[in-house]
């Protein structure tokens, strides 16, 4: 399996940089994560990775082999595309074997292949069918096996789950992360789905206007946020204004509408007096604790919804929206009006430099 890596990689449409910039290291066997909202350049770049597009600037590497003039035909990637683009007058089997007729393998070799791939996906069963037979999650699980049945270096996935109901992107997910850890293929994977990100990927890009803005393992991304836009996109976040007004050993005390916080956060560079913003997340805000923190602050809830395994609520005070949940709510939801003592953890409040 191959490490992937671009350098300084840029993909122009005129004046607009779809990619701009762009340099980062895929490891061998990762199953790594390209996530951003819609117009970001994360599939621009799968398609410079696949071959499919030049790029106007920049290097692309398969374990140090420079693969920007190679055709994409010869660089043994398999891609998996967001509408499966699967052959509609051909059976499954039939259309997993397509990319091993391009490469001229024939035989019984060929008819192996085919079989190992559908039963690695769990289709082999339906491989005299045609596409229009099969469900969504079946023709997905026919468009990996495609990709799979060629022994690719690289698999590229291309917004994989998107047309799939909430149940059957759950079960592909699973199919998906089982297929990556049998096989070991290096893996890069496009998304706008947050919580596909969070529960798939060993590590993920977060992107915007074709630059990654942070790189790293879910968990540090969610916890420790680079920045507004991180915090933002990969979950909910709230955000209000703030200043420095003294920095200790047991962190900076911060000077906001609702009084004096503390946070465990110390972004760089910054000192005392600094103007900052704040953001914590709804999920680590206590709603009414008997063991209040050292950061407090009163509010009335203006809107609840009720999901079963969480209840959702948005508090007003001080003239700003704060998002709050309570996992596994027990007892009277609350309701308009009511009255509420919000808490927090100084660790769970993280600092951003305040743009001027």
């Amino acid at each position: 399996m191959v490490a992937v890596r671009l350098i300084n990689v840029t993909k122009r449409y005129g004046e607009l940089a779809a990619v701009e910039g762009l340099s980062l290291d895929v490891k061998a066997r990762e199953l790594f994560f390209f996530l951003g909202p819609s117009g970001c350049g994360k599939t621009t770049i799968l398609r410079l990775i696949a071959g499919f597009l030049e790029p106007d600037q920049g290097e692309i590497y398969f374990d140090g082999r420079a693969m920007t003039s190679i055709p994409a035909h010869r660089r043994n990637a398999g891609m998996v595309f967001q509408n499966y683009a699967l052959w509609p007058h051909m059976t499954v089997e039939e259309n997993v074997a397509y990319g091993l007729e391009v490469r001229r393998i024939k035989g019984g070799q060929r008819k192996r292949r085919v079989r190992e791939a559908l039963e690695m996906v769990r289709m082999a069963e339906f491989s005299k069918r045609h596409p229009s037979e099969l469900s969504g999650g079946q023709q997905q699980r026919v468009a990996l096996a495609r990709a799979l049945v060629v022994e690719p270096d690289v698999i590229l996935l291309d917004e994989p789950l998107s047309n799939l109901d909430a149940k059957l992107r759950l079960e592909m997910r699973g199919e998906i992360k089982r297929v990556h850890r049998e096989t070991g293929i290096t893996t890069l994977y496009v998304t706008h789905d947050q919580k596909e990100a969070l529960s798939m990927a060993e590590r993920v890009a977060v992107m915007s206007m074709g630059r990654v803005e942070q790189v790293g393992k879910p968990y540090d991304i969610y916890r420790h946020p680079k920045n507004e836009f991180v915090a933002d996109f990969l979950g909910e976040a709230n955000f209000f204004p703030g200043r420095m007004v003294e920095i200790s050993a047991q962190g900076v005390v911060l000077e906001t509408a609702f009084g004096r916080f503390l946070s465990e956060s110390r972004p760089t560079g910054l000192t005392k007096g600094a103007r900052v913003l704040l953001s914590i997340r709804p999920e680590a805000i206590s709603i009414n604790p008997d063991s209040p923190g050292p950061n407090l602050l009163e509010a009335h809830l203006s809107e609840a919804t009720y999901l079963g395994e969480v209840a959702q609520y948005i508090f007003r005070a001080k003239n700003l929206e704060i998002k709050a949940s309570a996992l596994n709510p027990s007892g009277e939801i609350l309701i308009s009006g009511d009255k509420a003592t919000l808490s927090f953890q100084p660790k769970d409040l993280i600092l951003f430099e305040k743009p001027s």
